[in-house]
């Protein structure tokens, strides 16, 4: 949201393209909807009016393959670019669609093959038309599912570590934006989907019908958790450390800290420790929390997590239960157990899985045995095609690094510092910036 509140469309568009690193190419998001039609049509116009030769727009239309009509709708998409001079590619959701889940898992094709076409038309950055309204819509739907404060849809978001995706219509209505299309005579689709009532965002937009109010606190939310973010980056960096295995440790002075602060730092280093897209829930974190405060030695398990408290401080491993292995055929790229990405240029299919109790290494003297032979049970192995362990002369043709589960496919700008403070700490490639500056001096 921004801080000026409402904005139409051509602000947006104009301040966008202002915040923007030099040189720079844009894919827009476009499904053939008001939004993101709307959000072509205001950054087209915005660069006509001020033309700048370092900055570039192309276009890019999902078909999911969902409805009879969505092959002729990605054509009329294709058509109005090719009027506006505007490169457009139409990418094709293949494959069977699962009858569960199906919002879930089209946004996740829907961003895969948005970065792909990023990749063929060598686009910087990503824009999608989310607006005031669909954000409206969001907070509504988690405040019903949780009494946490939520930041809603996030301005920036990193996709698969490697491509940022902006929102600059957030701060604009969707009536505003109908509007512009329709003083320009520019029609749009309408999805039949959007009045359908089994899906919750349907329902919930309907009951906001008709009611006013502005951002319902998500601005003070989203400021307060990149707050939280940069502390606890800099806490990370201060107390905590990665010893071999994967096994993590937080030194005791760590406990004194702010206890918001350490319910996020501790949450999401669960998340990524267990392998998992979100951090704990609200019981589990107040039982995670209690524990440490205690300060009593101990062990507790939670969120596939084993918390081993000692004296010398909280040491973190993967719980060894539930580990499956990965197989990878040649040139292959997998990710195992939700914590390691893996790349096999072995030139041979490898299998991935969880070190034998045998393979158990004494650890150095300062370290819980324990808790060391439980890091070194659930750290990756690597075998050939015929299960042995992979000859240690082709070892380094499989690349192994840690991936953060909570992180790694889709970071909040929220979120960037802390996961940025985690990246060193883990030994791993920083993220990448985002390719933006300022708007009117405040950073975005």
């Amino acid at each position: 949201m921004s801080p000026d509140g409402i904005l139409s469309p051509e602000t947006a568009a104009r301040r966008f393209l202002d915040s923007l690193d030099r040189p720079a190419r844009i894919l827009v998001a476009i499904s053939g909807g008001s939004d993101s039609t709307g959000l072509l049509i205001a950054l087209s116009n915005a660069l006509k009016a001020k033309p700048d030769s370092s900055i570039s727009l192309c276009a890019a239309t999902v078909d999911h393959a969902l409805r009879a009509e969505s092959a002729d709708e990605a054509r009329q998409v294709a058509a109005l670019c090719e009027t506006l001079d505007i490169p457009h590619v139409t990418k094709l959701w293949h494959g069977i669609k699962p009858k569960a889940g199906i919002s879930a898992a089209g946004r996740e094709a829907r961003y895969g093959l948005l970065a792909e076409a990023a990749g063929e038309m060598a686009a910087d950055i990503i824009v999608t038309a989310h607006t005031f309204d669909d954000q409206r819509e969001t907070v509504a739907m988690r405040a019903a599912r949780s009494e946490r404060e939520n930041t809603g849809i996030a301005d920036l978001v990193l996709f698969d570590r490697r491509l940022w995706v902006a929102r600059p219509f957030l701060p604009c209505l969707r009536d505003d934006i109908r509007s512009l299309l329709a003083t320009a005579h520019i029609s749009w689709i309408d999805d039949p989907s959007n009045e359908d009532l089994k899906y919750e965002r349907v329902r919930i937009r309907q009951r906001l019908q008709g009611e006013g109010g502005g951002e319902g606190g998500v601005g003070d939310a989203a400021a307060g958790r990149s707050r939280l973010a940069a502390d606890a980056g800099a806490w990370v960096t201060e107390h905590f450390v990665l010893y071999p295995y994967g096994l993590g440790a937080i030194s005791p002075d760590g406990f004194h800290a702010d206890e918001d602060m350490l319910e996020y730092a501790l949450g999401r280093l669960a998340a990524v420790v267990g392998g998992q897209p979100f951090a704990p829930g609200g019981s589990q974190l107040a039982a995670m929390l209690a524990f440490v405060k205690a300060a009593e030695p101990g062990r507790m398990t939670a969120a596939r997590v084993v918390f081993d408290l000692r004296r010398n401080g909280l040491f973190l491993a993967r719980e060894s239960r539930g580990i499956l292995s990965l197989a990878l055929a040649p040139g292959e790229q997998g990710i195992w157990d939700n914590r390691y990405r893996v790349q096999n240029d072995s030139g041979m299919m490898v299998r991935v899985e969880a070190r034998p109790s045998s393979a158990f290494t004494e650890p150095d003297r300062w370290l819980p045995k324990s808790a060391f032979k439980r890091a070194v049970a659930a750290f990756p192995r690597i075998l050939d095609g015929e299960g042995r362990d992979l000859d240690p002369g082709r070892a380094d043709d499989v690349l192994i690094v840690p991936y953060f589960a909570p992180f790694d496919r889709f970071l909040t700008r929220f979120d960037f510092i802390f996961a940025d403070s985690l990246a060193g700490a883990f030994g791993t490639r920083p993220y990448p910036k985002a390719p933006l500056g300022l708007i009117d001096g405040k950073t975005i």
